[in-house]
């Protein structure tokens, strides 16, 4: 093998060194890595069902989950998630009030915050430190004159009359995700919509065992459900809820209206109203 040059073949540079492809993979790579560090703590709370945190978990998850799910958000937020949303896109345009919950580092807040000038936005995290940073990222992107971060759990938030609310790959994080829908119930405006992304999955196990599937499951079992295990009520939904359990969450929360909007390999988009 000694004088030989091998090349990576470029069709591979969508999943492996593209940040900005909606198939990059390192992002999974980090949250499985660091993930694992957690794996002597997880093991006991296994045992006695109490959880795990998302904030007890070694930084890289924080950082992987963002490389993981940002490239899908910047390639289909703003192009089509918002768009299948009713009448929302137009609101947006001309100046809406958002709140964007669980924002983690706040990749999708200043996506929006970057693509409607006009609109103001906030972030909501129970994680300082993610909020610290996520109020960094503003400041670089140069948004941070129309969005805010602040420190806040799904049902303490703080403000209303809003005319979106977003919640990104985190409602199946949370304990008491009906409390959390009645508070973002009482957070909207009359016509408010409720924008819920979720990590795609079908309604029935034997539905999900592909490979995006599995990977989900996986991340799962180290982070989603014990991270719900560990707060009040703690229904543990996990990242493969599926469709039906998220309508009855939505519905139970007080909300009327329903809806698949769209979707993607990796997520499923919901509209919630009144």
């Amino acid at each position: 093998m000694s004088g030989r040059t091998f090349y990576e073949d470029t069709r591979c540079d969508v999943a492996l060194t593209d940040e900005k492809s909606p198939a990059y993979l390192p992002g999974a790579f980090l949250v499985a890595i660091s993930a694992l560090r957690a794996v002597p703590v997880i093991t006991e709370k296994f045992l006695t069902g109490e959880g795990l945190g998302w904030h007890e978990h070694d930084h890289g998850v924080f950082r992987g989950t963002e490389l993981f799910f940002k490239p899908g958000y910047a390639a289909n937020l703003v192009s089509s998630w918002i768009p299948s949303l009713n009448g929302v896109e137009a609101k947006l345009k001309a100046g809406a009030k958002v709140a964007d919950v669980g924002c983690g580092l706040g990749a999708s807040t200043i996506l929006m915050t970057q693509a409607y000038p006009h609109s103001t936005f906030v972030g909501y995290d129970y994680h300082d430190k993610s909020i610290e940073m996520a109020r960094e990222r503003a400041v670089e992107a140069g948004v941070s004159d129309r969005v805010k971060f602040e420190v806040a759990s799904a049902k303490e938030y703080s403000g209303t009359d809003f005319d979106l609310i977003t919640f990104f790959d985190s409602l199946h994080d949370m304990g008491d995700t009906v409390g959390a829908a009645a508070h973002v119930l009482e957070s909207l405006n009359a016509d408010g919509t409720w924008m819920i992304v979720e990590p795609y999955a079908g309604d029935r196990v034997e539905d999900n065992p592909n490979p995006v599937g599995r990977i989900y499951y996986s991340a799962s079992t180290l982070l989603c459900t014990p991270a719900s295990l560990s707060q009040e009520v703690g229904l543990a939904l996990g990242a493969q809820a599926g469709e039906a359990r998220m309508r009855e969450v939505v519905t139970r929360g007080g909300f009327k209206r329903f809806r698949r909007t769209t979707e993607t390999p990796f997520n499923i988009v919901y509209e919630a109203k009144r």
